[in-house]
Parts: structure tokens; C-alpha cells; sequence
């Protein structure tokens, strides 16, 4: 059966994810070849250790041949470069969602590490206790990783040979290009020996081999033959097969043309789990009446579906035959269905949407419902016309049999939904009334709210949000006596959900941390830095005006700008973090004289830089956290991890529908007009250097105070590792649905204080409450008197 929306696709490219991925030897004979290379040499070094032909360059002769603080310096910049790029092209085939390639890059990397330290440890095991060999050993005073061979450069070197990147040429030549400036400056400054360096190469060359070899390659061999037999042996004979893309649920769809008819064929896969989590979700956010079912397991899907359609052709539906299913392979299943043209609800023109249609329409669910069968997924992708003119109804795997009128009244609802959007509110209702009666529409008037609608039409909604209340307003009309209080379909709201699990987390991580807290410590704070502190806290009021200056176009009284970032503070307590910041700030801009729009740009605007001018702050400071790393050119852990989790980030927020819907959402206020803002800003170079200079000083300040604080009860760590516990704290805080980010920040600073910057929780945890208390509840107090005291000058 025909259905819209099909994502184009070739049938053999579609197909071939039913095998496994392919291998090629060559890439085994590779890796082999350099392992056993590696190996020959390095028992050359050990058997010619005594001879003359150790004799390597004085690493001092090197070092004098560039400055180390030009060396430092590019090599910072050529691992930042790499280590952001790596971020990049993981997430750029995440978007295109060929895993397998991003898991052959990360295991080549991890290998590329795993085999240097292994190796260096094996050579220093066995050379003890004279020492490795001096054409092995540099001047470096590193870890296993970077003693002899140089692990990060093995990894990377693994990660770009086992990435698949001739689509983005430029990106692979920026990136050599930082390996090779920091495996020169590695050489340069006798971390490392030229022959270690050789050494590390190879490694990496190796674990890119073993990597392309054992996850394989993301262009297996078309299986299309497969399915062609099992078509055979049901006697159907396909003439040509072509892929249709997927539909809702993610399944594939083809057509195969055979002599005398045509078919539809889908393919149920184990592993593709897209709608199971969509109905797990409805599962836990509705009420047992319309939450869709659950069918784990790929037989039971494939039962489920084969029933509804059996069932649905028995009670007189228009509904296709199911001709055949068949197994195509482990966690594989072919469906086979007649093929009927159909002609989608929502692709009909005005003038087609007959009232003997609607009839036909209503008429035949009528019958579904008689039979006790609900469809469960009405909407105008599923519901059309065949050329013989009958109604057919298509994808019923949402719907159930032996249901119960609730569940009918529902599908009515949805129908009368889907009919008012095409033909308005009058005609689906008095539709609706000629085929069921008055009874079954009033029935219907509990549950036209969006909770009890399919998602596909709670989208369509978004766009007619008066829609519902006018049908119900029909409907009332129509059977005055029908009861009008909307059912209680909603077990809880997304927001209570995600608030709850929130709670939740941040309560275990907080209770983890204070198990062996002694509470003694906070009465020992030293005055004199928390003073310090209290001073930084409150000269971020006077950076935060500063920022709002130099972005609003009009100019800005200093002092009362600034009682307006304390009335922020206030304000902050009851609103979600960055929510009543724009509100606010937009009000008070308007107050000023600038227009609604202008105001809510220019404020925008300031959000805005902040956010980007946040992840290159953050990964600068990873970089400088701790000291090893600018003896052996590695780049740290910290800068590791904070890279990794912010990819992770930026894909969940790429490959999720609902998560990217609510982080558009959250960003939209802040980039709205944004542009033009940005624009006449660089023309003016003093504004220009206000707003940025505010947002920077702004920055610095709270992460000034979070290192103060951290002193005053005697704790010592670098201001680099105290700046990335902030921009962190503060990033999970601006996404977290407490107002001021409450309880996500104080969690995300104490196990940052702790891990990151190495202080122990009996420092960290006050350190934490003083920080908070002097920067989110402290001005709150004078805050408090700012709003009042804007409010009566008609300031806000």
C-alpha cells in the first residue's frame, strides 16, 4: 500500500544493513605487516643497545633550535585544532547517522593509546633498571604514555587513518597538518626520539588497520537476493524491487512488481528500537486508556501487526492481504502485502473532501469499532481514498482488537481532529453526527484534547491551536447535555518528568559526595578571602550592565542598569536560568525607549555571545588544567572529556527530534533578530568593546569568586581548573528546569571541584554553599529592593 513521505532511497543501499558489515583483508595484511614492523625494530634497538649505532642528537642541539615558548604555543593551538575537528567529524557522520564509521574512529583512537602505553611499559619492564635504550628515550619526563612512544599522536594519527574523510579534504589536511606540527615539536624539543616517533606512526597506522578490519566498513554487499528468494518460494516471482525509504516507525518499504500484481514489502528489524521508544514514552507520560502498546520483541511486532490486519480484513475494512512473512536473516522479517493505491487524506483538494466521503469515512470506522477493533493512529497520513473510491485505513500496528469503548471514542476523537483540519470544525462534526449519532460524537467531546491525540496530528495541532476548542464548542452546540470536562488522560506533564529525573540525579551525586563531609569545616573559613570573594560577587553587577550597555543600541544609564541586574537576581528565584534574565532585561530596555523588537534583539544578542564566547573559554581552559601536558605536547584529560561530553551533547540534541524541538525553543529568545544586532554592533567599535568586555569581565568575575572561595577553606587548585568546573556548573545549570538551575549547579560544581580540580569534598562542598550563597541568594536581598524601587520609578 502506497503511504506519503517515503524518504528516497536506493533498494540495494537499503538492504545491505541486513548483513553484516564487510572486511577487507587487505586491511588484516596491513596490520600484521606493521605490528610485525614494529616488532623487527624494536628488537633491533634492543640487540644493537651497546653498540655505536645508538648514537642519537643531543636533545639539547634540538631544543636550541626553537624557542619552548613558541613551541608551546603551536603546538596548544594544533591540539585544540585537531581535538575540535575530531568533535566535528564525529558529529557530522552521526548526522548522517553511519555509526559504524564514528565507532571505527573512536576504537582506532582508543587502540592507538591502549598499544603505545603497552608497548612503552613492555620496552621499560624489560630495560630495567639501566634504562631504555637512548634512541628510544627522550628528554620527556612523561607517564607510560608518552615515556618512549608518544600516545596521543598514536591516536590521532588512528583516528584520522580510520575515518572515512575524502568528503571533507580540507578538514583531513588541517588535520595532518596539527599532527604533524605537534609530532615536530614533540621531535623539537626531544620529548621524543626520531625513532620513536617512526615507531608511534606505525602504532597508529596499525590500530587504524585493526580498527577498519574488525568493525568493518560501512558499505557492506547488498543482500537483495535474499529477499528475492524468499519471494520465490511463495510463488512470487519479482519482476524489479525498489525502495520506497521507511516509514513513522523507521521500518524500510519496497515495491516489488511480479506478472500479474504488485507488492508491498516491508522489513521489521530487531535492532531498529525508534518506535518502541516512542511508545515506552507514551507509556509512561499517559494513562492505560490511550497509551499505545508495547510489543518488545521482533516477532511480537510482527504477530501484532499480522493480527490487526487480519482482523481489520475480517470485519470488512478496506485493508490490504497479507500475502507472506518470511525471515530474512537473524532479527530480520519480511512483511508482504498487496499493493493499493492510495491517496492520502491530507494530499486531497478542498473540492475532493465530499460530504459523501466524509460519510464513507466515518461509516467505515463505525465498522472497525462494531467489531471491537480501534485503529489507535488516525490522522490525515493515514486515512485516504483507493481508486475504487472506498476508504482505507493504513498502519494499524498502533491499533488492538477486544477494545473498549474508551479506546473507540478516542479514534473518534482523532478522526474528528483530522477532518476539522482539512474541512473545518462544522462539517467534521455534523459528519460525524449523520454516522454515529449524537451519543458516539458527545462521547467523543472528553478526550479532544492534544493528550489523546496521535503524535503526528499533535504536531499538525501546533499550527490550529484553536482548532480543538472550536470542535469542542460544535459539539456542545450540537448535544448540550455531553459531558464537557476533558478527561484526565496525562499520568504527568514532559516538564515533571524531566524535573523529577533531574531531582533525582542531582540528590544521588549530592548525597555520593557528602557521605564523608565533616560539616566542622565550614566554621573555619578564612574571612579575608571569603571577603574577597563577596567583593568579586558584587562587582558582576556592574560587569553585567556593562555587557547590556555596549549590546543596546540606545544608550543606558549606568547605575539604574545596574540595580536592573540585581532585580535580575531576584526575579531569577522563581523563573528557569536565563528565562527571567531576557524578560527582565527586555522590559527594561523597552522602558528605555527602544522598541519591542530592538529591545528583545539587542538583549538576545547578549545572551547569545555569551553562549558562544562559553565553549571556546571552556576548551581553552581544559587545555591549560594541570602541568604534564606542556612537558610531553598531550593534550589533557580535561580537554578529553569536556570535548567528548559536548559532542555527545550536540549530537543527542542533533539526532532527537523532541530534544532539538526544546533546545530550539530555549535558544529561539536569544537569536531572534540577533544578526542585524550583530551587525550595526561592529560598526561601532566603543559598544562593540563594552559588550564584549562585559561579558568577558562578567565570566571572570564568578569564576574569580568560585577560586576565592575555594581558598578561604584552604583549598588550593589552578584558576584554569576552577574556570572549567564554572563554565561547566554553569552550562548544566542553563539547561536545567529549576529556576537559577538549583540543585544542578551546586551538584555539577561539587563533582567538578572533586574530579577536575582534585580538592576533596570537605573543601569542596563548602566551597560550593559560600560560592552560591554570594552569587545566586545573596543578591537576591538587594534585589529585591531594586525591583520595587524600578518598578515605582516605571523603570521595569
Amino acid at each position: 500500500m502506497q503511504q506519503g513521505g517515503p524518504k528516497p532511497a536506493n533498494s540495494a543501499a537499503a538492504l545491505e544493513e541486513i548483513r553484516p558489515a564487510a572486511r577487507r583483508p587487505l586491511d588484516l595484511l596491513i596490520a600484521i605487516g606493521s605490528a610485525l614492523l614494529v616488532a623487527v625494530v624494536l628488537l633491533l634497538v634492543w640487540i644493537v643497545t651497546d653498540t655505536d649505532a645508538a648514537e642519537t642528537t643531543d636533545p639539547d642541539e634540538l631544543r636550541a633550535l626553537v624557542p619552548p615558548s613558541l613551541l608551546g604555543l603551536l603546538v596548544g593551538i594544533a591540539n585544540l585544532t585537531v581535538i575540535v575537528l575530531v568533535s566535528i567529524t564525529a558529529l557530522e557522520v552521526l548526522i548522517r547517522r553511519e555509526f559504524r564509521q564514528v565507532v571505527r574512529g573512536l576504537v582506532a583512537g582508543a587502540l592507538g593509546y591502549g598499544l603505545t602505553g603497552a608497548v612503552n611499559a613492555a620496552v621499560l619492564a624489560a630495560s630495567a633498571p639501566a634504562g631504555p635504550p637512548e634512541v628510544l628515550a627522550g628528554a620527556g619526563s612523561g607517564g607510560v604514555f608518552t615515556a618512549l612512544l608518544h600516545g596521543y599522536l598514536a591516536a590521532a594519527i588512528g583516528y584520522v587513518r580510520a575515518m572515512p574523510l575524502g568528503h571533507l579534504p580540507r578538514v583531513r589536511v588541517v588535520m595532518w597538518s596539527g599532527i604533524a606540527i605537534t609530532a615536530a615539536s614533540v621531535l623539537l624539543a626531544g620529548v621524543t626520539t626520531s625513532l620513536a616517533l617512526v615507531l608511534t606512526v606505525l602504532v597508529g597506522w596499525t590500530c587504524a588497520s585493526v580498527a577498519r578490519y574488525v568493525v568493518g566498513l560501512s558499505m557492506p554487499v547488498p543482500a537483495t537476493d535474499r529477499l528475492i528468494r524468499e519471494l520465490r518460494r511463495f510463488d512470487l516471482e519479482p519482476l524489479n524491487l525498489t525502495s520506497q525509504g521507511s516509514d513513522a516507525d523507521g521500518n524500510q518499504r519496497f515495491v516489488a512488481d511480479t506478472v500479474d500484481q504488485r507488492l508491498d514489502i516491508v522489513l521489521l528489524r530487531a535492532d531498529d528500537t525508534a518506535g518502541v521508544w516512542k511508545r515506552l514514552m507514551g507509556v509512561l507520560l499517559l494513562r492505560t486508556p490511550v497509551a499505545p502498546p508495547i510489543q518488545f520483541g521482533l516477532h511480537r511486532r510482527v504477530e501484532h501487526t499480522a493480527l490487526m490486519h487480519f482482523a481489520a480484513r475480517a470485519a470488512g475494512a478496506a485493508v490490504p492481504g497479507i500475502l507472506a512473512v518470511t525471515e530474512l536473516g537473524a532479527g530480520t522479517v519480511a512483511l508482504v502485502r498487496e499493493h493499493v493505491r492510495v491517496r492520502r487524506l491530507s494530499d486531497l483538494d478542498a473540492e475532493e473532501l465530499t460530504s459523501g466521503l466524509l460519510d464513507r469515512a466515518w461509516g467505515d470506522l463505525d465498522r472497525l469499532h462494531r467489531h471491537r477493533i480501534v485503529h489507535g493512529n488516525l490522522t490525515g497520513a493515514t486515512v485516504g481514498i483507493r481508486l475504487d473510491g472506498r476508504v482505507a485505513f493504513t498502519d494499524l500496528s498502533n491499533g488492538s482488537i477486544a477494545a473498549a469503548p474508551l479506546r473507540a471514542s478516542l479514534d473518534v476523537a482523532a478522526l474528528l481532529t483530522a477532518l476539522a483540519v482539512r474541512v473545518g470544525e462544522e462539517r467534521a462534526v455534523r459528519s460525524a453526527v449523520r454516522a454515529l449519532g449524537v451519543e458516539a460524537v458527545a462521547g467523543a467531546l472528553p478526550f479532544l484534547q492534544p493528550a489523546g491525540m496521535p503524535q503526528a496530528l499533535r504536531a499538525e495541532l501546533r499550527e490550529h491551536p484553536e482548532l480543538l476548542g472550536a470542535v469542542r464548542g460544535r459539539i456542545t452546540a450540537v448535544a448540550p447535555e455531553a459531558p464537557a470536562r476533558p478527561a484526565k488522560l496525562e499520568r504527568m506533564q514532559p516538564r515533571t518528568v524531566v524535573s523529577a529525573a533531574a531531582a533525582t540525579v542531582v540528590g544521588i551525586v549530592l548525597a555520593y559526595q557528602l557521605v564523608d563531609v565533616d560539616f566542622s569545616t565550614v566554621r573555619e573559613a578564612d574571612l579575608g578571602w571569603a571577603t574577597a570573594s563577596l567583593v568579586v560577587s558584587v562587582l558582576c553587577m556592574p560587569a553585567a550592565a556593562m555587557a547590556l550597555m555596549g549590546f543596546v543600541p540606545i544608550r543606558l544609564p549606568f547605575w539604574p542598569t545596574v540595580l536592573a541586574q540585581f532585580a535580575v537576581s531576584f526575579v531569577r528565584i522563581a523563573a528557569p536560568a536565563g528565562v527571567g534574565m531576557v524578560a527582565l532585561n527586555t522590559r527594561y530596555v523597552t522602558k528605555m525607549g527602544a522598541s519591542g523588537g530592538l529591545a528583545l534583539s539587542a538583549v538576545g544578542l547578549s545572551q547569545a555571545v555569551g553562549l558562544l564566547m562559553h565553549v571556546p573559554m571552556m576548551l581553552v581552559f581544559a587545555y591549560l588544567t594541570g602541568s604534564a601536558h606542556f612537558a610531553d605536547f598531550s593534550p589533557p584529560l580535561t580537554l578529553l572529556v569536556v570535548s567528548a561530553v559536548l559532542s555527545v551533547a550536540v549530537a543527542a540534541v542533533l539526532l532527537l527530534p523532541a530534544l532539538r524541538r526544546a533546545v530550539l525553543d530555549r535558544l529561539r529568545p536569544y537569536f531572534r533578530g540577533v544578526l542585524p544586532q550583530f551587525l550595526d554592533l561592529l560598526q561601532n567599535p566603543r559598544r562593540l568593546a563594552m559588550g564584549f568586555g562585559g561579558t568577558i569581565l562578567l565570566t571572570a568575575g564568578f569564576i574569580l569568586c568560585l577560586q576565592f572561595s575555594v581558598l578561604a577553606f584552604g583549598g588550593s587548585a589552578s584558576l584554569a581548573a576552577v574556570a572549567v568546573v564554572f563554565l561547566a556548573g554553569n552550562a548544566l545549570g542553563s539547561a536545567a528546569p529549576t529556576p537559577g538551575g538549583l540543585g544542578a549547579v551546586e551538584a555539577a560544581l561539587l563533582g567538578g571541584l572533586t574530579a577536575v580540580a582534585g580538592l576533596p569534598a570537605a573543601i569542596a562542598l563548602p566551597a560550593v554553599l559560600l560560592f552560591r550563597v554570594l552569587t545566586f541568594w545573596f543578591p537576591a536581598l538587594p534585589g529585591w529592593g531594586a525591583f520595587h524601587y524600578l518598578q515605582r520609578r516605571a523603570a521595569i
